[in-house]
């Protein structure tokens, strides 16, 4: 089905995979079709509703705690239910897009985004606001899981690598003006003021969702069973060894990056005496640098090295800077200064941006099949173990940057391990093109 906004279509190689179980279904057309600008920015827009939902609220936390009365541990709550939310959300939103459609749970989770992120702006207590903060992360994941299916809907091998790349460009400035945006609504109005930008934000998206994108999973690639036959696919999906490696990848990988998120406040202003100011700077340094590579692999190197060896480059840097980072907050190089932990963070950020695009892809790659349920489960797991490295960074203290390097460390290795271990690429260099027989670079 042709996406709007198409114009000519382009024939990308891609290699043929059998797929595992009674999930199995047609291939998905080794034509890709080329998605208009306007499609490709509501696209990067559907994966930025996380981090925005997330982010612009930050600097509004203290207003919150002191306008609704309540303990700093109850409103943070607000946050952990969003997060909670979006993981839970992708897991049901993503099976349903494989049964229905991506357009109609897509328009649903949005209206329902739209309301519950306005109902937020009315809440009169801490309670309230922590039910419509999970309503709207489990509503809110239809856009981050959807999206994902629909560019394998419409992409497949190399070009699904690179129109990825593209949509990092996008959702990756999203966690860097977040807050800023946030800080400067809250100095023309109260923390109220951040939900009813959210909601209008949300509303645009909606109407352009509504406008301009068609549905991309014909009838007959659909699922029609029910509840038996969505968990009958995520388990033979999970028995797919390669796409649980990948899953594992992408997993451990984000859960790193979180890992920094949560720690480089502390490590940064705590323990360098760095201002809010230098912090934020350093922030969107490091976020400019994964975009920035983010692009070079999709402009550059994907087409021209294998996206498994890409994978693999990347994996090995962020090994190595955590590696590093360890070494100079455990005190091993002497007191080394702000310089150059904040050169080692850079590098292991800009890494993730050879990491994040070529594990969606290899994974999607193997599931045209089910692609919502896919993109449920590689969503619902980089969020899982997220929440879960966060908290893990504090154990030691605001004091010492060890546990955010050791946490780092140990998601590296265990991101390498898993894809040596699991993803065996070296077992399936030559798989041959499904459409023509030719090899790809995947």
């Amino acid at each position: 089905m042709t996406e709007p906004g198409s114009t000519t279509a382009e024939t990308q190689d891609s290699p043929a995979i059998p797929e595992r179980g009674a999930a199995a279904a047609p291939a998905a057309p080794s034509a890709s079709r080329r998605t208009s600008l306007l499609v490709t920015l509501v696209l990067g827009g559907l994966t930025a509703v996380p981090p925005l939902s997330m982010d612009m609220y930050l600097p509004a936390l203290p207003q919150v705690t002191a306008a609704l009365h309540s303990p700093a541990a109850t409103v943070q709550l607000t946050l952990t239910t969003c997060l909670a939310g979006m993981a839970l959300g992708q897991m049901i939103v993503g099976p349903m897009s494989d049964k229905w459609g991506r357009r109609r749970p897509l328009l649903a989770g949005m209206v329902i985004y739209v309301l519950a992120t306005a109902l937020c702006a009315l809440a009169t207590n801490a309670e309230l606001l922590i039910a419509f903060r999970l309503l709207q992360g489990l509503a809110g994941a239809a856009g981050i899981v959807i999206a994902r299916a629909v560019v394998r809907d419409l992409y497949d091998g190399v070009a699904m690598a690179r129109f990825f790349s593209t949509l990092m460009l996008i959702s990756g400035v999203a966690p860097v003006v977040a807050p800023l945006i946030g800080g400067q609504i809250l100095r023309i109005t109260d923390w109220r003021g951040v939900f009813v930008v959210l909601t209008a934000v949300g509303l645009a998206l909606t109407l352009l969702v509504w406008r301009t994108l068609h549905e991309t999973l014909p009838p007959e690639r659909r699922h029609p069973g029910g509840l038996g036959e969505t968990l009958r696919t995520m388990r033979d999906l999970l028995a797919d060894r390669v796409f649980s490696g990948y899953l594992l990848v992408g997993a451990f990988a984000f859960a790193a990056l979180f890992a920094y998120i949560s720690a480089s406040p502390f490590v940064v202003q705590e323990i360098y005496g760095a201002s809010p100011q230098t912090f934020s700077l350093l922030f969107g340094i490091n976020s400019v640098g994964l975009v920035i590579v983010g692009q070079i692999n999709g402009k550059l190197l994907v087409g021209r090295v294998g996206l498994d060896k890409v994978l693999g480059t990347g994996l090995a840097v962020i090994a190595l800077a955590a590696t590093g980072l360890l070494l100079m907050s455990s005190g091993v190089f002497g007191d080394v200064g702000l310089v150059p932990t904040a050169a080692g963070l850079f590098v292991l950020m800009s890494a993730m941006g050879l990491v994040m695009p070529s594990t969606n892809t290899l994974a999607l790659v193997r599931t045209p099949h089910a692609a919502g349920s896919a993109s449920a489960l590689l969503g619902t797991s980089t969020f899982l173990l997220g929440s879960v490295a966060s908290p893990l960074v504090g154990i030691a203290g605001e004091r010492t940057a060890v546990p955010m390097a050791l946490v780092q460390l140990c998601c590296a290795v265990l991101a390498l391990v898993s894809f040596l271990g699991m993803c065996r690429p070296w077992q399936r260099r030559g798989e041959s093109n499904g459409s023509n027989g030719e090899r790809t670079r995947l």
